[in-house]
């Protein structure tokens, strides 16, 4: 496959880039601008070296068009967003970026249709309402969304503009729902809090996560490894499909990480308001239509992050300034 993704320097992007070279497969960054502080985390600098980057505005068509056409771009993972905090701050720009960037990946596909293959993007669990919008148990995909938030609203509308394009062109695409990423590289947007405590604690510092209740905790390895797999999958159609890893409250989090190291139960700490988002999603029919799929065990997942991030700081190669006053 010769693969590019928009956003690809971010958590998610970084773990995808490793899988798919590791794949022997050719991949391509279309970003603002290079930046490999988390490659330099996860890769190593001949993979870096392999890891092509294209300069473009994800909102400017004819650059991401002609950008697919010159690469003979075959398949393409769409990560490319701001997060909750910018677009509550700044709402016009959320959309732009994430309404109107996505329709322009949709239409690249479209304009070189049957060129890419296959198209993933991200979507996200905030496209949900809080927990008591729902019935107990499982909540299947395609309930009613309630998001409490410009930004899963913003994942709403693409989530609609994918069928559209799907029930107009024949455009198959796979939109995936994560919850809580966690793990070496997650160091921003609203869940990017218990990544940073497995990180106070591999240095040995407090850390508070500001809030509590129950959550979706998903290894960001596996994560990569889903949309890997939906990439090459046979698969026609336009759904978007929940992802699920451990449903576990935040006390379970902190006994776990008391697991990994003992000294967890002095230093870190947490907080009680329950995230708006439903947590307990199902995702059943993503293993149907797509499976299977991979899922680490929570104490496995974070004691793999936690020696990681001891190894990185071992060598002089781990930015610790997010610790160093988190209390």
């Amino acid at each position: 496959m010769r693969v590019l993704l928009t956003g690809g320097y971010g958590c998610i992007g970084t773990w995808i880039i490793k899988d798919l070279l590791e794949r022997r497969d050719e991949v391509f960054i279309y970003d603002l601008k290079e930046d490999t502080h988390r490659l330099d985390l996860i890769l190593t600098p001949e993979q870096i070296r392999q890891t092509r980057f294209i300069q473009g505005d994800v909102t400017d068509l004819p650059t991401l068009r002609r950008a697919v056409e010159e690469h003979g771009i075959t398949h393409i993972i769409h990560l490319a967003g701001l997060q909750v905090p910018v677009c509550r701050a700044d709402p016009i720009l959320g959309a732009k970026v994430n309404v109107l960037g996505t329709l322009a990946v949709f239409e690249a596909v479209r304009l070189t249709k049957p060129q890419v293959q296959r198209l993933v993007y991200a979507s996200s669990a905030a496209v949900f309402g809080p927990p008591r919008m729902y019935p107990a148990g499982p909540v299947k995909d395609d309930v009613l969304l309630v998001p409490s938030t410009h930004y899963g609203v913003f994942k709403c509308a693409n989530e609609g503009n994918a069928r559209i394009y799907f029930q107009d062109h024949d455009i198959s695409s796979v939109g995936l729902r994560p919850w809580t990423v966690y793990g070496v590289g997650r160091d921003f947007g609203m869940t990017s809090e218990p990544t940073r405590a497995i990180k106070a604690l591999a240095l040995g510092r407090p850390c508070k996560i500001t809030y509590g209740g129950w959550q979706d905790l998903q290894l960001v390895e596996d994560v990569a490894k889903i949309f890997v797999r939906c990439l090459e999958a046979p698969y026609h159609g336009a759904k978007s499909y929940n992802l699920r890893g451990d449903v576990v409250d935040v006390t379970d989090l902190h006994k776990a990480l008391c697991e990994v190291d003992a000294k967890a139960k002095e230093l870190i700490s947490y907080g009680e308001q329950q995230i708006a988002i439903a947590y307990d999603l199902e995702d059943a029919a993503l293993q149907r239509d797509l499976g299977p799929m991979p899922k680490t065990p929570l104490v496995e997942g974070l004691r793999r992050s936690y020696d990681l991030f001891q190894r990185l700081h071992a060598e002089g190669r781990l930015d610790t300034r997010d610790v160093e006053t988190a209390r």
